[in-house]
């Protein structure tokens, strides 16, 4: 199933997406990992669309979605604006949220700030943002100052062929080839003598400021909606799952699953990923029909 290609007007800036699915059923918003695109749905979202109206978007920044301005910062506040100003132009009043790593933290906060929109979570390899301990926060704010005052000194890369880049991502990201090759179609630009990516350099400057554990677990606290969370096995040392369990306990209504596999498990093992999301939602989906 071949997806269809538009753009959503916001406000402030044009974001490219990509849509599977009847769009009169239930919709669905997914939101890619960091430096990723709406491609990384692309094996996933098929398995899906007999439920839903999967909408994709590329971020801000990311994929073919406009940059941000000059001087603008990429932090999670402003994801979450973004993701309010898509669900507007898409006329969503409620709808599900499917997000991965990056755009799986953004669902998360969005969950929780805005509950009567959300009317399921679906979550791989992320239960929140990356947090930082309170101490940290004067080191934080001046790497992430230190950072932005030397943007724009290094060079971007230059790749002579695209499939350079594919082997690029590939050994970064630990993926297949075939993976790889759908990010990197979508996350290529043509420049002067190859090839680069059309993400936004910005998006690897570190942020000023990180939220703390105790104020993460406080505003998952806020999420009604039923919530399935999908990690990898073995897992990465940046999501250690004693902190995704003290998460997830702190979310009325979740489910946690483990399949083997790595960070990309939705476009590695789509199907697995699929089975445990169409269980859940028949689940939850009959729970809301017979709360007793």
């Amino acid at each position: 199933m071949s997806p269809r290609e538009f753009a959503i007007e916001l406000p402030h800036l044009t974001l490219a997406a990509q849509a599977w699915g009847d769009a009169a059923l239930p919709p669905l918003l997914a939101v890619h990992g960091w430096l990723d695109n709406a491609a990384s749905f692309a094996a996933l979202a098929p398995l899906l669309a007999s439920r839903f109206h999967i909408v994709a978007i590329d971020l801000p920044g990311h994929g073919r979605s406009a940059h941000r301005p000059a001087g603008a910062w990429y932090h999670y506040v402003e994801y979450l604006a973004d993701i309010q100003a898509t669900v507007t132009a898409l006329g969503w009043a409620r709808f599900t949220l499917l997000g991965h790593s990056l755009g799986g933290a953004i669902a998360s906060m969005y969950a929780a700030a805005r509950p009567d929109s959300v009317e399921r979570l679906l979550l791989i390899e992320s239960l929140g943002p990356l947090t930082a301990a309170p101490e940290q926060a004067l080191e934080q704010l001046r790497r992430g100052l230190d950072q932005r005052a030397e943007f724009g000194a290094k060079p971007l890369r230059v790749f002579a062929d695209p499939a350079i880049a594919v082997r690029a991502r590939m050994q970064a990201n630990d993926l297949s080839e075939a993976a790889a090759t759908a990010l990197v179609e979508r996350g290529l630009a043509a420049v002067p003598g190859g090839w680069s990516w059309s993400s936004d350099a910005r998006l690897t400057l570190a942020s000023p400021l990180r939220y703390t554990e105790t104020q993460i677990q406080n505003i998952l606290r806020g999420i009604v909606a039923p919530t399935c969370v999908v990690f990898a096995e073995p897992s990465p040392p940046y999501l250690p799952m004693a902190t995704m369990q003290a998460r997830a306990s702190c979310v009325p209504w979740v489910e946690t699953h483990r399949l083997p596999g790595n960070h990309h498990l939705h476009m590695e093992h789509a199907p697995a990923v699929s089975a445990v999301f169409h269980a859940f939602l028949q689940k939850s989906c009959s729970a809301a029909r017979d709360p007793a």
